[in-house]
This record gives structure tokens, sequence and C-alpha cells, in this order.
């Protein structure tokens, strides 16, 4: 199984408004990426490309915007590190034992 399909059913809710757009490139960047082992090596991994897309790694705290995500308004293209920490990498780590 490649890591992809673990990004399928996207949340209910988000962060910030850019917060869609990278889940849908890290989707993107793992289609060619077959299933790590362990759950501790996909969260390794997807902490390692989410780094390689924003140039941040998961441990920088405060929101930042992503140019390439940005559509319309002030707040488009939003990252929020809190969303990814809390909800968005737990959320698909707990699908590597689903898969």
């Amino acid at each position: 199984m490649k890591v992809s399909k673990i990004f399928e059913e996207e949340p209910i809710q988000w962060g910030l408004r850019g917060d869609p757009f990278l889940w849908r490139e890290l989707q993107e960047v793992f289609k060619e990426i077959d299933m790590p082992d362990t759950p501790q090596e996909l969260q390794v991994l997807i902490e390692k490309e989410y780094e390689k897309s924003t140039g941040h790694p998961i441990s920088y705290q405060k929101h930042f915007g992503i140019e390439r995500f940005r559509s319309h308004g002030m707040s488009s293209g939003g990252i929020s590190p809190e969303f990814w920490v809390r909800s968005g990498i737990p959320l698909l780590v707990g699908r590597h034992a689903k898969s």
C-alpha cells in the first residue's frame, strides 16, 4: 500500500486555509512511496515531508504562510503547525494500523 492512501479521507476541520492544500500536496508526494512498517517510521516520514514542503520543521509553532497556496484573501495560504501536531499527523499515523 502507498502512503497516499491514508490521505484520501480528509479531516472535517482544518487549522488554517492553507492546510487542505498542504494535505493534498503531501498526498501527491506519497503516491509512489510504500507504507513504512511501523507507525513511528510513518510519523518520521510525514514530518520530513512536511518540512520539505513548508520550509519549517514540525517543531516550529507559529502560523506561517505558503505563497503557492495563496488564492484569495489575507488568510489564504496560512499553515497551522498546531493543527498538524495535534490533529493532522496523529490522524494519519493512526490510520497506519488500519492499512
